[in-house]
């Protein structure tokens, strides 16, 4: 009984932690979003990478 509680706890968290990587995406999309309509090539930079990082983390995660 105890492994099935565990898998579950193990399960939910898997999720949060997928949740928590998506809205982390959304809002560095938005933030690339507005750096290219502002044409600021540092910021444009900086969240590309942010966005590698936070895809490689999900890539992890569904593996």
């Amino acid at each position: 009984m105890r492994q099935v509680m565990n898998g579950m706890n193990t399960q939910t968290e898997s999720k949060e932690k997928l949740a928590v990587i998506r809205l982390e995406l959304d809002y560095e999309l938005a933030v690339l979003f507005e750096a290219m309509e502002e044409r600021n090539n540092h910021q444009i930079k900086l969240s590309k990478e942010k966005l590698n990082v936070l895809r490689e983390q999900m890539m992890k995660m569904k593996a």
